[in-house]
């Protein structure tokens, strides 16, 4: 504790300055003083080095979100209502760096949120109110606090807009932390957030997911109507079940062969820009948000991927959509024909197929003609209860969508390009990140390449450290559909020699 002491002008006497002694009054006492006493206690006891002037460090973050997280849950209970307003604004806030007036006023309004009254207020205590529900403080379990979570956002959105970048990708967060009962693509379709997220919802079948990543989209065909689709998409189903049995069969994984991960699985932390404890030990699980996200939990750490398929198995997908598409608009008389040859497979897959008694030409319009066949053969009806089995079977392939992290690529996978080195890219997306990045994010770029000071460079440009970083990985997510640098503002190996290129290719006239 510490005592305000005021001194009056020493007395003189003898040639000598002397003082008077002053006795130190005991101040009165006040529970809630010793409530926020016994709080800040917590951080003494966890023995905390936090230092105000370097919440951006990733170090001394970590060390604040332990003690807010604790602290958090020591006073999840407390109410209050104090009649004065304490203005507060701090980066990263939590309750430590808070004085007696900050607390009260802070905890007041909390007070009032709770009971469904958002009222405006200092964004470092909106911001503090959601690290909060992020950590699930106060809350009687996720779903509950995904509840609050929307409903302040909603709410407190009225006073200030600047809460929605945030709040947007932690909501996506909380779905990947935090097991709900609702589906990701569900919880966007309920609360109109498609326009954030358009790739939100799975995809409900292999179909719209094969037609995502297939060389050939059977939906922008003519033939694909409003008519038409429900008869494509089962036909669909049952081929891709038929080729599965052969698959399987002959001694072949189908989906472990046809998806993979990107190459490098990068580091993920949940709620990154918030200061967020990670309190709930994971489960080793898998989280697929959208046909490019993937997320994978080993050892309680997270890892994040996007999810891509070989050149040769978009061929081979495009070939299996086109050649089934040319049975069935045989079968109903459809007035254009289309005809897909095995020229849309790539050589090496057609060999191997082959090589394991595998002939998939024959193998499609057998199994497509087979499914017309069931499908009309009564009352002109389609087997609902048949073709329901067959979709609930394809969903498996979701569980085998994603390898393990350490697991090797089966040698005998048709569509495996392993073999064959993959060039460093100097396509057209590296030429449009550039032209995206702004001059003072090239020269970012070039100092971190060169393993210069790059907080230095950002100071001089004015620019926090942070902001400059994100900034930079953002524009590559769009592009390359990765970050360029890691939480340490170091280039990730894969994507130095990239940045080297465009950095030193001098601009076009």
């Amino acid at each position: 504790m510490f005592y305000e002491m005021e001194y009056d002008s020493p007395a003189s006497g003898n040639g000598k300055s002397t003082q008077e002694p002053q006795k130190i009054e005991q101040p009165q006492e006040d529970g809630l003083r010793n409530l926020f006493t016994q709080m800040r206690d917590i951080a003494r006891i966890q023995r905390a080095t936090y230092d105000y002037t370097r919440f951006f460090d990733r170090r001394v973050r970590q060390d604040n979100s332990l003690i807010f997280y604790e602290q958090g849950m020591f006073m999840k209970d407390f109410t209050d209502s104090y009649e004065d307003k304490a203005a507060f604004s701090q980066y990263f806030p939590y309750y430590q760096m808070m004085g007696y007036g900050q607390l009260r006023t802070y905890f007041t309004w909390r007070t009032q949120v709770r009971k469904g009254d958002v009222t405006d207020t200092s964004l470092s205590y909106a911001f503090l109110y959601i690290y909060e529900l992020l950590g699930n403080i106060g809350v009687g379990s996720p779903q509950d606090g995904l509840q609050k979570l929307v409903f302040f956002w909603k709410h407190f959105g009225a006073y200030n807009i600047s809460i929605d970048k945030y709040v947007l990708q932690w909501l996506k967060d909380y779905h990947v932390y935090y097991a709900l009962p609702q589906s990701w693509g569900e919880f966007v379709e309920q609360n109109g957030l498609g326009k954030h997220f358009p790739k939100a919802t799975q995809p409900d079948s292999e179909f719209d997911l094969f037609c995502s990543v297939s060389k050939y989209d059977i939906k922008k065909s003519v033939f694909y109507s409003d008519e038409t689709s429900e008869l494509i998409r089962n036909c669909f189903a049952f081929v891709m079940a038929r080729i599965r049995q052969d698959f399987e069969t002959a001694g072949m994984h189908f989906d472990t062969a046809f998806f993979r991960p990107t190459r490098r699985l990068a580091p993920w932390k949940p709620f990154r820009d918030a200061l967020f404890h990670s309190w709930l030990k994971q489960p080793d699980r898998r989280v697929v948000l959208s046909e490019s996200e993937i997320y994978i939990c080993k050892n309680n750490q997270w890892t994040f991927s996007t999810l891509i398929t070989t050149e040769k198995g978009r061929q081979f997908i495009g070939f299996v959509l086109k050649r089934m598409e040319s049975v069935l608009r045989a079968v109903t008389k459809y007035k254009f024909k289309i005809t897909a040859n095995m020229s849309m497979v790539h050589e090496e897959t057609t060999r191997r197929l082959e090589k394991s008694g595998l002939f998939i030409e024959k193998i499609v319009p057998a199994a497509a003609l087979e499914f017309y066949r069931e499908a009309t053969k009564t009352v002109v009806t389609v087997d609902h209860a048949s073709l329901d089995r067959i979709r609930q079977e394809a969903l498996v392939t979701q569980e085998a969508l994603i390898v393990e992290e350490n697991a090797q690529m089966p040698e005998q996978s048709i569509f495996a390009d392993a073999a064959e080195p993959e060039p460093v890219s100097t396509g057209s997306v590296w030429d449009d990140l550039k032209d995206a990045l702004s001059q003072i994010e090239l020269q970012a770029l070039s100092v971190i390449s060169q393993q210069g000071d790059i907080k230095a460079f950002a100071d001089e440009c004015g620019i926090m450290l942070e902001v400059l970083v994100d900034g930079i990985n953002e524009k590559a997510m769009d592009y390359i559909g990765d970050n360029l640098m890691d939480e340490e503002f170091v280039l990730y190996d894969d994507y130095i020699e990239n940045v080297g290129a465009i950095i030193s290719r001098p601009p076009e006239e």
